[in-house]
């Protein structure tokens, strides 16, 4: 698919996001507006308003697309594991809870709540991931948090790694969708990437393509939002 995005535009959108995110100042609409360090790294995100859509009529979508660059690094993960796997995540510095450890919640709500708020996902050994709903109710499913299957084979840092660079288009009730696609310590070139990718994908999923894409922001957590599609 073609990508519509201005990449000029694109291109001094990002530097400005990353000039404001170190403390220097910019231009916004032909305004002087100085930047500000933070002492956190930023999240980057894109944001995206739909046209000529009706969330009430027209068929919602759904889908994940994975980005060559981690948008998030710092999201925090929690294997719920057999002893094999329970045993991977202490070496490579990964939370795991076991079986045991899982009944000891005793499916309290308020527990498996803490829980789930706790981590920002969670991976499951194939064994386990059935037993979830029956430990700990229906709280992860709620919270969107379901776990993710780890197979036996699978390398579980490359899975981890997976998961954090995955994105997820889901169309709600409302016509505005936002993703994280970067942070201010990435490379200008990997954003732009990801900006560009995440775009196109989006615009994949719609029945009118970019016919259905209205304007699009990007912006850093404590930055101005800049437009980059009108």
């Amino acid at each position: 698919m073609s990508n519509k995005l201005n990449s000029a535009l694109l291109d001094k959108a990002i530097e400005d996001i990353l000039a404001f995110s170190a403390g220097e100042t910019i231009s916004k609409g032909g305004v002087e507006v100085k930047g500000k360090k933070r002492n956190f790294t930023e999240t980057i995100e894109i944001q995206i308003t739909l046209k000529n859509y009706d969330p009430q009529r027209d068929k919602r979508f759904s889908g994940t697309f994975r980005l060559p660059s981690i948008p998030r690094p710092n999201i925090k993960a929690c294997m719920l594991g057999n002893a094999a796997h329970c045993e991977q995540a202490d070496r490579i510095g990964v939370d795991h809870m076991s079986v045991d450890d899982l009944k000891k919640l005793n499916k309290n709500k308020k527990l498996v709540k803490k829980l789930a708020k706790k981590y920002d996902f969670f991976l499951a050994s194939d064994n386990m991931i059935k037993q979830i709903p029956r430990l700990l109710g229906p709280g992860l499913t709620k919270a969107g948090k379901f776990p993710t299957l780890l197979a036996g084979g699978e390398d579980m840092q490359e899975k981890i790694d997976e998961v954090k660079s995955t994105i997820k288009f889901q169309m709600k009730k409302v016509m505005c969708l936002n993703v994280a696609i970067g942070n201010v310590a990435m490379e200008k070139q990997q954003i732009i990437a990801n900006t560009q990718l995440s775009a196109n994908f989006l615009a994949s999923l719609l029945k009118k393509q970019w016919q259905n894409i209205g304007q699009i922001y990007i912006k850093s957590t404590m930055g101005p939002s800049i437009q980059i599609y009108f």
